[in-house]
């Protein structure tokens, strides 16, 4: 990557790595329809509250046909049925939220689901790929990608909350990708020492961190904390690391024995691993650590994604050329994006907070620790919190 001149070379280098010019690694137009073979799948994951609600929804999921996904062609349609099949497999796990869970994911759904994953190279489970990035529509398609003018293509119980949530995820994501676009720049100038042209891309990098902030900060306007904890957070949990799923989920009719996958969470989005990579910050290794999660995570990403990060790790190293020319609008540039991540980081915090600690403390009348859990399965406050130092330890 790093020898493309910076202009035509970097934009193709992009595409091919599936990133996106206007909105990087967000799936650009997702596809709303699937083909009518696959009607039976559609009619249960475009109502699946009612079902829930009603108590019919695993019967339906039982009663399914066993579907043939070859005639699902072309990766937007293949993401589409991913999305679908995702939301439905965690409605049949979770059905009402309560202590009724299954452990038994029916051949009829497990079968279809894991070729389809396989295919796409993402994991059997409901990730940020499906959830985030490829669950939105425009209401107008000329009109403009605002929240207003955006949903969802599925939803889980909870009324508007999984609205908010994954379009708010989706709108910092977007507003973060022009950080990705100046990343071929910022490897170019490096290389050619163009002192210039690096704090340019640079700031760009800087601005578009400071705009995603903005989008997440409006995230308390459109999600409930109540309802997040106690209805939401419980459908986007995985069986990893998860007390409920001890064992993991066992997939009829594809593996014979349960296989643990994580919940959907933010460490999945390729966005903050890509910027972490870039400005050489380096989180803390060992067991159960930061760094080892973070890596875990990037097998929930698509798979040109993942590649992408790799080719960003054998490039050359933007802070170490930083530190050694000494020039100070450079420093104050980096110290820029650094401190942008940063303030995202304390802001994904103080949204932990809100929306997992304190509901979970009224829940239990207690430091609720147990319950602390994020939707990846860690503990979500210790992991942020040494994101965020890891982040802070890197200004120049």
């Amino acid at each position: 990557m790093a020898h493309m001149s910076p202009t035509e070379g970097s934009r193709k280098t992009l595409e091919e790595y599936h990133i996106n010019e206007d909105v990087g690694f967000a799936l650009p137009h997702p596809l709303t329809e699937l083909p009518q073979t696959f009607s039976a799948w559609t009619r249960i994951a475009s109502n699946l509250p009612e079902l829930i609600d009603n108590g019919k929804l695993r019967e339906e999921v039982e009663k399914l046909p066993v579907l043939n996904i070859d005639e699902l062609r072309g990766h937007r349609l293949q993401r589409l049925a991913h999305l679908a099949l995702g939301y439905i497999t965690m409605a049949y796990v979770w059905n009402r939220g309560n202590s009724d869970i299954r452990k038994v994911l029916p051949r009829n759904i497990a079968v279809p689901y894991c070729k389809l994953s396989e295919k796409l190279g993402l994991p059997p489970i409901l990730s940020y790929a499906d959830c985030v990035l490829a669950n939105w529509k425009k209401k107008d398609p000329n009109g403009p990608r605002t929240y207003d003018n955006m949903d969802i293509l599925f939803s889980f119980p909870g009324g508007n909350c999984g609205k908010g949530f994954f379009l708010v995820s989706l709108l910092v994501e977007i507003a973060a990708s022009p950080a990705i676009q100046a990343i071929p720049t910022v490897f170019s100038a490096v290389q050619n020492q163009d002192q210039k042209t690096l704090a340019r891309a640079l700031g760009d990098i800087a601005t578009s961190l400071e705009n995603a902030r903005d989008y997440f900060r409006r995230m308390p306007e459109f999600v409930d904390p109540n309802k997040f904890f106690s209805v939401l957070r419980i459908y986007l949990s995985g069986w990893k690391g998860n007390p409920k799923m001890s064992e993991g989920l066992l997939y009829e009719g594809v593996w014979d024995t349960p296989k643990k996958f994580s919940g959907g969470s933010a460490g999945q989005s390729s966005i903050f691993q890509c910027l972490d990579i870039l400005l050489g910050i380096e989180h803390e290794t060992g067991e159960g650590s930061p760094a080892e999660f973070l890596q875990e995570m990037r097998e929930y990403m698509p798979p040109a994604h993942r590649d992408f990060l790799c080719s960003l790790e054998s490039g050359p190293s933007l802070r170490e050329f930083v530190i050694s020319h000494g020039d100070e609008d450079l420093k104050i540039a980096y110290n820029a994006c650094v401190n942008g991540l940063v303030s995202l980081r304390r802001f994904h915090l103080g949204i932990v907070r809100t929306y997992i600690v304190k509901p979970s403390q009224k829940l239990r009348g207690d430091s609720g620790s147990e319950e602390n859990r994020g939707t990846g399965g860690t503990d979500v406050m210790n992991f942020l919190t040494s994101v965020k130092e890891a982040t802070e330890r890197c200004l120049v």
